[in-house]
């Protein structure tokens, strides 16, 4: 088996993996730098995929983060298609799926995730997909043939999106959520209303507290078969039902791992010449009451430069605010901060109609924000919340009064 030599191997060619690279070699990094991901494309943006991607208004070339002559211009040996199959700390070593390892001075881990499957009769039938990778729209968009009818199971960002996305190619669609409201996880029941009033607006068959007993079809999908017995008919089906994160690998090597990768402040793992950043990182984060996992493109590319300070020297906390968007019509949802054991609401404006923002507190202070369609809200709601504030209630409820307006002394 041959063995090569690398000051850095980052696992993963994801968002997270591919700025971490790239911020080495920003920041002046000399050093051999190799990258392994498992899939066939050069690093691309996902959060595209369920949206202009899937829509077919984004062409995939305008998807890469970087084009191929990027990586080789700065010597970053970029590995495709291939997977470490075992990583052993003692030794630094790395082994790929094709056979050669790796020996490292540092090893980045930014495995990402999995799509959660869905555990029920018929999960495995031809027409049924999750939405991950480029791979994966590309295959649902080659299902929806003009007339498709679609069935969504999951109510969360990616099964709204899809809805939305479908629908805007004139597909007939059904929503089916098991909860009893879309975004229960990430948001209030103000903000869930109002874009379950606007997907069935536009025309999806929202179905909520509704369970999926299987998936109907001989040799492919033909319905989705609910727990009430009823089967709404689909040609394709699309699976959201979360990501499960990628941690078996250090968790072989032995590195503690709970629901990702655990990792401190500085994104480093039991080992300390083992980093993991992205969505497989399980960290400690200022603004939530204790560690979790953030699966985002700021959380990918900040603990990227957190990992990069770290290999150069030059260590610093990562304590970047969380934030979030997604686009569904012509609504666009900004969120700055975890809305998390908040015990407080404020509705600035109409939650019947955009724009409108939600408030989250907590004793007081503004932990987080949902913004529909009003950036200047986002805009100086992020440096609220980064803040800590504690804003005045009655200013803070008057859509007419800037947010800039309120920042005063940390409480």
């Amino acid at each position: 088996m041959a063995t090569v030599e690398r000051d850095v191997l980052i696992v993963g060619a994801g968002h997270a993996a591919a700025m971490a690279a790239v911020g080495l070699r920003q920041k002046g990094f000399a050093g051999s730098i190799a990258m392994v991901g498992e899939e066939a494309a050069l690093p691309y943006e996902r959060p595209p995929l369920s949206k202009a991607y899937l829509a077919g208004t984004l062409e995939a070339q305008r998807l890469y983060l970087r084009k191929a002559e990027f990586w080789q211009e700065r010597a970053i040996d970029v590995r495709l298609s291939t997977r470490v199959t075992g990583l052993d700390p003692q030794a630094r070593t790395a082994t790929l799926s094709t056979g050669e390892a790796i020996r490292y001075t540092w090893c980045i881990l930014a495995t990402g995730g999995r799509v959660r499957p869905l555990p029920c009769p018929g999960a495995d039938l031809p027409g049924v997909h999750y939405l991950r990778t480029l791979e994966d729209v590309d295959g649902i968009r080659a299902s929806l043939k003009p007339g498709a009818r679609l069935a969504v199971i999951g109510g969360g960002y990616i099964g709204l999106e899809v809805a939305a996305s479908a629908r805007k190619l004139g597909h007939e669609v059904t929503l089916i959520e098991a909860l009893d409201r879309v975004l229960a996880r990430v948001t209030s029941p103000v903000v869930s209303r109002f874009f379950e009033a606007k997907h069935r607006a536009e025309g999806v068959d929202v179905r909520l507290n509704t369970a999926v007993a299987a998936i109907v079809g001989e040799t492919a999908v033909t319905g989705v078969q609910l727990g009430s017995g009823e089967v709404i008919p689909a040609d394709v089906v699309v699976v959201g039902i979360g990501i499960l994160p990628n941690s078996e690998l250090a968790q072989e090597a032995g590195l503690p791992c709970d629901n990702g990768i655990v990792v401190d402040a500085f994104c480093r793992t039991a080992d300390p010449a083992i980093l993991a950043i992205g969505d497989v990182a399980r960290h400690p984060n200022r603004f939530a009451p204790g560690a979790l996992r953030l699966e985002s493109v700021q959380n990918a590319v900040d603990q990227a430069k957190t990992a990069v300070g770290v290999i150069l020297g030059t260590p610093e906390p990562y304590a970047d605010l969380p934030w979030f968007w997604s686009d569904q019509y012509d609504i666009k949802l900004q969120t700055a901060g975890l809305a998390i054991d908040y015990d407080e609401i404020i509705v600035r404006g109409s939650p019947e109609a955009a724009p409108f923002s939600v408030c989250y507190l907590r004793q007081g202070k503004l932990i987080a924000l949902d913004c529909i369609n009003s950036i200047k809200d986002f805009m100086a709601g992020k440096k609220l919340v980064a803040a800590g504030l504690e804003p005045d209630r009655t200013l803070l409820c008057d859509p007419d009064h800037a947010l800039k307006d309120l920042m005063t002394a940390p409480a």
